[in-house]
């Protein structure tokens, strides 16, 4: 696989660090999973339960090794170290200055391997006046502006299903600034501190939004040209209470849905403000059913989808085809976005320590030293 050989140490809990260790597993990276002893990675423990582990740390884990270490012991300190000299990568998501009170800064990780790449992943960035400061998704999306564009015209910002200054700044892009660095370290260059930002990630995916606001354009909750402002491109209510999802952004596309509504009057009113074309979309998708409208439109091309329910997704006959779904005893999985090769899934997402005696193994750890350093509370 593309990464076949290439070591990860991942120091990280919860989503974003998680999503981006998932998506270099997939592709064949071997990642070790560095958990505190006893309590592990938080989303262990978060319901549901697939098989005693949380369904969704298992979703986010596949294909990675687990080994514990007390990185507050001067020998789970010193362990950490070798394996550091061995791997290629060492992601952690810890607050700007905690892995230097560790005495496992960049400093000190370069010295023992100048080869080493390490990526810390945190909310606002290694420097600034909230580079110490403690947030979630939705605290990164409302500083970065993106919260603030999400939501109806006039109503009050809308929270987003999806994580996604997590996923996108914590995971994504991450994951893209490590491939990277790696490319540098087989040219010859030396390993690199890659400074990860949520926010500053979110606010990346914010620059279409900007460049508009730049230009003059009113940039507001449902005034944008994707958000609502025109008719072309929105969300309609149906008679049974679901959903249909309008695209018709070029001006084709619009005029073989105003012919398939047998309202051609519309045609021309594609980017106007006016109420009348909003409201007289509103009463013809309010007029049916979603499944009416379905078979109404299935065939048109004109960039028009009935809104799913997350239940309807797995058996929807895109993703069904595709494959994207899968669900094994530990819980439903989704594969990787990108084909790259096939035999991705490897292993299932490990039990918290499950593999310490075999990564200690490599270093050339004994089991009556094992046994020490579980007595000590080192793993």
């Amino acid at each position: 696989m593309p990464l076949t050989g290439i070591r990860i140490l991942d120091l990280t809990r919860l989503l974003p660090g998680a999503y981006c260790t998932l998506l270099l597993a997939d592709m064949g990276a071997d990642v070790i999973k560095v958990e505190e002893p006893g309590a592990g990675d938080y989303m262990r423990w978060t319901p549901p339960l697939a098989g005693g582990q949380s369904a969704l740390f298992n979703a986010i884990n596949r294909n990675k090794r687990s080994v514990t270490l007390n990185l507050k012991a001067d020998a789970g300190r010193d362990l950490l170290l070798r394996l550091v000299e061995g791997a290629d990568v060492l992601v952690e998501g810890n607050r700007p200055g905690v892995m230097d009170r560790l005495g496992l800064g960049w400093e000190v990780v370069h010295a023992r391997n100048p080869r080493l790449v390490m990526c810390s992943i945190t909310g606002y960035g290694q420097d600034g006046p909230f580079a110490s400061r403690a947030g979630h998704d939705l605290n990164y999306m409302a500083t970065a502006g993106g919260l603030g564009l999400n939501g109806e015209r006039d109503g009050p910002p809308v929270p987003p299903a999806v994580q996604v200054a997590d996923i996108g700044g914590g995971g994504l892009q991450p994951a893209v600034a490590i491939l990277g660095a790696l490319v540098g370290v087989q040219r010859g260059g030396e390993g690199r501190w890659i400074d990860a930002s949520m926010t500053d990630g979110a606010v990346s995916w914010l620059a279409l939004a900007l460049a508009t606001h730049a230009g003059g354009e009113t940039v507001a909750r449902g005034h944008q040209r994707l958000s609502g402002r025109f008719a072309c491109y929105r969300v309609y209510a149906c008679k049974d209470g679901g959903y249909y999802s309008v695209a018709a952004l070029e001006p084709k596309f619009w005029s073989a849905l105003c012919s398939a509504l047998e309202r051609p009057d519309l045609v021309d009113l594609q980017y106007s403000d006016d109420s009348v074309v909003h409201v007289a979309l509103e009463e013809m998708f309010a007029s049916r059913t979603r499944l009416e409208w379905q078979r109404r439109l299935s065939a048109l091309d004109a960039c028009c989808e009935p809104v799913l329910d997350i239940d309807e997704v797995p058996s929807h006959p895109q993703i069904a085809a595709r494959r994207l779904i899968e669900t094994h005893e530990t819980g439903v999985e989704v594969r990787p976005a990108i084909r790259l090769s096939e035999g991705w899934r490897r292993r299932d997402a490990p039990r918290l320590g499950e593999h310490s005696k075999e990564v200690l193994a490599e270093l050339g750890i004994d089991d009556s030293t094992l046994e020490e350093l579980k007595t000590a509370g080192v793993i």
